[in-house]
């Protein structure tokens, strides 16, 4: 007789999901599912509305990254409406950008992921959130992190209009302008988001690295991977979260693609799968092989860890000091100038750490530059030179997102496509959660709430968002239910 495990609903993260375990006789795991059951029609509903309308609509998708949204979708406008915004305006956007990227990665780490290193994997799912972090770091170091969020959305406000759903990205440049008193607020918040990123990940250091049962954790097969990565450059091949051009490498760090935004189709197929409404992305030239590892597979990763192996190295001096820190952590040895990949899932947190002092950085760098205050933020689009097709993509805290609009010469939305960073992740996560599953339930032995949270670990340290993935409608809202027997055997199939 088959036994089913359910995980449902999973937990600390922005979406609904549910994991299903099944067993067989022996108890070991037979199989395993990653469902999405939820299902929101972006791509559906937006078509036959007017494309400037959508760094507005877009951002509605999350409540947890509206301002990845709104960025790609300003920048796919920039295309559509055939307009290059003012130096000023690209440097607004990233440096609205960089605030928001700080206050995303810490709360990954601290609210959503941090809670099973802080508190522990095993301790009681009551005592493994939030308030669990509060009591074993303290009350100063709370007050920082709600410090942190509160100045980084009072910059987003200030620049964007509102601190969530901001409102200021318009096609060809930028809404309002910074006076010298904005910009001087937003340096000193920069200031401080520098010191907090150095002081997480020397609480990362004390609390994960100093443990000898997170350093296995770390490089435990249970939760290694070799896929391909993907991830955005700039001219110098380091990384970039704003603009550049999008990089893969396979599982040896060999390169694969390079590609501008608008040329992503050539690259990655989408492939639908019955049982879930979220796609799976793959890579064009090598294929769909199914949910497995390695070069042959066309499954690849965007994630923070992913975006460090396709990078020859960082842009800010103390990122890049953690960057070679975090190779040589791992032995990994440099070929054609860059570091072999880091496979092992786990060490995304590290990677986000990175990224949170990289962001805080380039943040003060954007926030001393004098061209932020410029009153020439924008360039008006010739309403006679509509494109009729605009790309545009940023690298949302998930993964690499790209927004897809097509119009009709008038503007009108005819065709709408977005993959999300969590989209872009979905084989990951499956593959992840399953082989978590398999190495850590074992037959005759009792599955408990730790298992399960270690399970559920796999799918965290992605830090998924399945309300921006699952956007999709088809014109209609399909139904499927399979009725199985004890066995697992399916007795009837009904569909709407």
């Amino acid at each position: 007789m088959t036994r089913r495990i359910s995980i449902d609903p999973i937990t600390r993260l922005e979406g609904h999901g549910r994991i299903d375990i099944f067993l067989d006789e022996r108890g070991n795991v037979a199989d395993v599912s990653f469902q999405v059951p939820e299902l929101r029609g972006f791509e559906s509903f937006c078509v036959g509305r007017p494309a400037e309308e959508m760094p507005q609509i877009t951002s509605r998708i999350c409540g947890v990254c509206p301002e990845a949204h709104h960025m790609a979708s300003v920048k796919a406008l920039d295309r559509l409406f055939a307009v290059e915004p003012p130096p000023a305006a690209r440097k607004i956007r990233e440096l609205l950008y960089m605030a928001f990227f700080v206050t995303d990665h810490a709360t990954h780490f601290y609210a959503l992921g941090g809670p099973d290193f802080i508190v522990g994997p095993d301790a009681p799912p009551a005592e493994r959130n939030i308030l669990g972090v509060a009591r074993k770091v303290g009350l100063d170091i709370a007050r920082d992190v709600l410090a942190c969020r509160g100045r980084n959305h009072e910059v987003i406000r200030i620049l964007g209009g509102r601190s969530i759903h901001p409102a200021a990205g318009v096609p060809g440049g930028w809404a309002r302008p910074v006076s010298e008193e904005e910009r001087a607020f937003v340096e000193e918040a920069a200031e401080l988001n520098v010191g907090f990123a150095r002081f997480t990940l020397g609480l990362f250091d004390r609390i994960v690295l100093d443990n000898p049962l997170y350093r296995e954790m770390l490089t435990s097969d249970l939760y290694l991977h070799r896929t391909h990565s993907m991830g955005t450059v700039d001219g110098n091949n380091r990384l970039a979260l704003y603009d550049g051009e999008i990089r893969v490498v396979d599982p040896d760090g060999g390169d694969v693609a390079r590609y501008r935004a608008e040329e992503y189709a050539e690259h990655i197929a989408e492939r639908v799968e019955p049982w879930t409404y979220l796609k799976f992305p793959y890579l064009k030239k090598v294929g769909w092989k199914g949910f497995v590892d390695g070069k042959d597979s066309g499954v690849y990763a965007a994630t923070p860890l992913a975006r460090l192996n396709v990078a020859d190295g960082m842009a800010t001096p103390l990122a890049q000091e953690h960057f070679e820190r975090f190779y040589g952590y791992f032995g990994s040895r440099k070929r054609d100038g860059r570091y072999e990949p880091v496979h092992f899932r786990l060490a995304t947190h590290w990677a986000r750490l990175i990224e949170l002092l990289y962001a805080a950085e380039r943040m003060l760098e954007l926030a001393r530059d004098r061209d932020i205050v410029s009153p020439e933020i924008r360039n008006l689009p010739d309403p006679s030179a509509v494109a009729g097709v605009g790309i545009g993509s940023v690298e949302a805290p998930r993964g690499t997102l790209i927004h897809h609009y097509e119009s009709d010469g008038r503007g009108i939305l005819r065709r709408v496509n977005l993959i999300v960073g969590t989209t872009n992740n979905h084989a990951p996560i499956a593959m992840s959660i399953r082989r978590a599953a398999e190495g850590l339930i074992r037959g005759g032995e009792p599955v408990g709430e730790g298992i399960l949270n270690r399970i559920e670990m796999a799918f965290r340290l992605y830090d998924p968002c399945l309300s921006c993935a699952t956007h999709h409608l088809p014109g209609e809202m399909p139904l499927r239910v399979v009725i199985r027997d004890a066995g697992g055997e399916i007795m009837r199939e009904l569909a709407r």
